[in-house]
């Protein structure tokens, strides 16, 4: 190690130890939740050194040239978005620790979730840090829960989990009451289960954010697994060793097949990247394709509309829905699509299971057009034990969990905790833009 990396750590170490005396002395805010990152444990006064150790660390991290114009502009194509394999991680947590005099703005949250919400933990236990600058103000499931005193607060975030009942009632309701919230985050990628009438309006004049590239590897290794399921045609091989037969048979190559994705965001390109590593080609629909034109790993892309789905179809030997659920998509994949439909092709859904016409798929199934299916979603959920899809041999069921690793929905809220509420904090653009309008 050379004088310079020795010197360098040797500060790194004083600021850690000299902060951490302070934060002892001074002690944690106290909250109703116990989990306070505020402003009172800010170094108080840094020395020269600590200053030339915090410009060393900005080398590090460039914040958005969107500060320069308007940091919360939707109409920016400086957006950013989050992938747990691509992006650098705590790059904004980095900069805010080593310069806390970099703070823009102080985070003020409210958490919209249920109390045994145990995925919430990063952000609500007692244990856990936030990041400086922040604090949270409440846990609530619906606007009574939270004291009308917090408005005195101000508070400027919300953070919405899936596990608050009715949300997509509640949200209208949280924003009309605490009408300073800034910025809603919401802990899933699909933000379905908050749409309403009322979101477009709320959303307009409000930052909306999610968790999207947070579970999209373990969705591309589900869709590669079904594509081998069927491939190497694992039914039969499991009905022979059922019944102790030895008979060999042929099996196919997924090098040279093409793969269609229809909806090619960061589950698709996920995907897409699995696929190509595998010596498919690929083919994606997608609202924007001249976003991917120059994609190393979509051999074409096309753009949205009945006859593109249906020219995606019609040469793809294995398609992958992975849209979101907006009113354009849903019912999307129609008899027309599955008429179209290349033959012996399987069909994998992970993306939502109303964008299917399910009557038109199972008949695809039963009819031969489609060889087989793999399905992680459905139009209603949990499947109906009278479903026919239950009862169809070329169908592989998941109970929408084939993203649910042990710690996904932890992770979820990590991400909010240490790569996007440190950016809201530092004033930059914050990553996983979402459209209230659009749904996505």
């Amino acid at each position: 190690m050379t004088a310079m990396a020795v010197s360098r750590s040797s500060r790194a170490l004083q600021f850690f130890l000299r902060d951490a005396s302070r934060r002892s002395l001074n002690g944690a805010s106290k909250s109703p939740h116990g989990n306070l990152g505020s402003l009172g444990t800010m170094p108080l006064l840094m020395q020269p050194h600590d200053k030339i150790w915090a410009q060393e660390s900005r080398r590090f991290y460039s914040p958005s040239s969107s500060l320069l114009k308007k940091a919360w502009d939707p109409s920016l194509d400086e957006y950013k978005y989050w992938n747990r394999e691509e992006s650098k991680h705590g790059e904004a947590s980095y900069v805010l620790d080593m310069s806390p005099e970099s703070i823009q703005k102080e985070a003020r949250i409210l958490c919209l979730a249920s109390d045994d919400d145990d995925a919430i933990s990063p952000l609500t236990d007692p244990a856990s840090k936030l990041p400086f600058g922040s604090r949270l103000l409440h846990i609530g499931t619906q606007p009574t829960d939270f004291p009308d005193s917090l408005a005195d607060e101000n508070p400027n975030v919300l953070f919405v989990s899936p596990s608050c009942p009715h949300a997509r009632l509640q949200l209208p309701l949280i924003l009309h009451k605490f009408p300073t919230i800034e910025w809603i985050h919401v802990r899933s990628a699909g933000i379905d289960f908050l749409e309403s009438n009322e979101l477009p309006g709320v959303t307009k004049r409000r930052i909306m954010t999610n968790a999207k590239g947070q579970f999209s590897s373990s969705l591309a290794e589900y869709v590669m697994m079904a594509c081998s399921y069927y491939a190497k045609d694992i039914p039969r091989l499991l009905k022979q060793k059922g019944a102790k037969v030895w008979n060999d048979f042929e099996i196919e190559e997924l090098r040279g097949k093409t793969m269609g994705i229809v909806g090619y965001g960061d589950v698709g390109r996920a995907t897409a990247r699995l696929a190509s590593v595998y010596g498919m080609k690929v083919v994606a629909l997608r609202r924007n394709p001249a976003k991917s034109e120059l994609d190393p790993i979509c051999d074409e892309v096309y753009g949205t509309g009945k006859l593109s789905l249906q020219k995606l179809m019609s040469v793809s030997d294995y398609v992958v829905c992975s849209a979101p659920s907006t009113v354009e998509t849903r019912g999307m994949v129609n008899a027309d699509a599955f008429k179209a439909s290349k033959p012996n092709q399987v069909f994998i859904n992970l993306g939502r299971g109303c964008i299917i016409d399910e009557d038109a798929l199972l008949e695809s199934l039963k009819n031969g057009k489609l060889r087989g299916a793999a399905l992680d979603v459905f139009g209603t959920e949990p499947l109906p034990e009278d479903h026919e899809l239950w009862n169809i041999e070329n169908v592989l069921i998941s109970p929408h969990n084939m993203d649910k690793t042990a710690t996904f929905m932890h992770e979820a809220t990590e991400f909010f905790v240490n790569e996007n509420l440190p950016r809201f904090i530092l004033g930059d653009t914050l990553l996983n833009h979402v459209d209230g309008t659009l749904g996505y």
